[in-house]
């Protein structure tokens, strides 16, 4: 009986624990523990466990964002990414100076927020080239690959992953989600729809536009990938409808470019519940010159590879390592 009683008062304390937690004072907390849950793909139902509908769509609400109205000044943006003999600060000169011998790209090791992040310059914006896997939608997902296996196929130096794909059971698969373009061409739709569409003109400037595919090739775009949201546009920020928007943490992955040409890979550590928000990313790039930018598929997808070696360490949703990454169906490389 007194052993009973013992467990008892034991469950009690821990069901008051967890109660002061998940509903007491923290409201950071709590935001956290909706957005995480709202941010995946198969665990969304965990926010609606512990809080209400009203408390969730208010979490919600709060960090989406305003999507940007205005379209990309290409002219903005003038390619001359030669080293200068003096720098606006100490982030302008991390990009711009090479490493000995390496006039290709610059990886710089730094932190986004309080994440381990890679930051890699890339020096030739034409040389930035959509990157997928060798065939979509195949009866066993024998189309998906590794972004190191991508990147060793098509030759590339620098590679990242980009665009989402279909996740019915949380294993992935090789049918892209959205539009790819390459070549001027559209290689996959799954509609005529307008959407966030993120990639390169054949002059290498970084070109954001919601548009159906037809109407992005009419403007300029050359390969390009469907995703988002856009991070900044002809230098503005993003703007979320409240001050906890970007508050959902993942690991992320994000292309951005200067007005100087120079193009920005941006790869964070972390995994679906753990990473830097949007804000800290779009705070990171405006620090390294980002005048245009657009996020990337993260969480357990992150991958950056250079020279043939996972450089990140991406995660599964439980925080074990994936070794050689998360196969996937598109991205970015530099090629030289």
């Amino acid at each position: 009986m007194r052993k009973f009683t013992i467990v008892t008062i034991i469950l009690d304390i821990l069901v008051a624990i967890c109660f002061f937690v998940f509903y007491g004072p923290f409201e950071s907390f709590r935001n956290n523990i909706i957005s995480t849950a709202l941010s995946t793909k198969t665990h969304g139902y965990i926010a609606y466990v512990f809080y209400s509908e009203d408390q969730v769509a208010k979490v919600s609400q709060a960090n989406s964002y305003i999507p940007f109205t205005e379209s990309v000044n290409t002219d903005d943006v003038v390619i001359n990414t030669q080293p200068k003999t003096s720098y606006d600060n100490e982030y302008d000169e991390a990009v711009l100076t090479r490493d000995a011998g390496n006039n290709d790209y610059k990886l710089i090791d730094i932190k986004v927020g309080s994440y381990d992040a890679h930051l890699v310059a890339i020096y030739n914006p034409t040389k930035v080239h959509l990157i997928t896997s060798k065939v979509f939608n195949t009866s066993n997902n024998a189309g998906s690959e590794t972004i190191t296996k991508m990147c060793k196929r098509v030759g590339g130096t620098v590679c990242i992953n980009g665009g989402g794909f279909a996740d019915p059971d949380g294993w992935g698969s090789d049918i892209p989600m959205g539009y790819l373009i390459k070549d001027g061409k559209i290689i996959w739709s799954e509609n005529d729809n307008k959407a966030d569409l993120i990639g390169f003109t054949k002059e290498g400037k970084l070109l954001l536009i919601n548009a159906t595919g037809e109407e992005a090739i009419k403007q300029g775009m050359y390969e390009a990938l469907q995703f988002g949201p856009f991070l900044m546009v002809n230098g503005k920020r993003l703007q979320f409808n409240s001050s906890a928007g970007g508050y959902s943490r993942a690991a992320r992955v994000a292309i951005a470019q200067r007005k100087d040409g120079v193009v920005l890979f941006l790869v964070t550590e972390g995994v679906h519940s753990k990473g830097p928000s949007l804000t800290e990313v779009i705070d990171t790039l405006e620090k390294y010159g980002a005048y245009n930018a657009a996020n990337l598929d993260g969480g357990t997808s992150a991958q950056l590879v250079i020279n043939n070696k996972l450089i990140n360490t991406p995660l599964n949703v439980y925080g074990q390592v994936i070794t050689g990454g998360r196969a996937c169906v598109s991205g970015f490389a530099l090629i030289k």
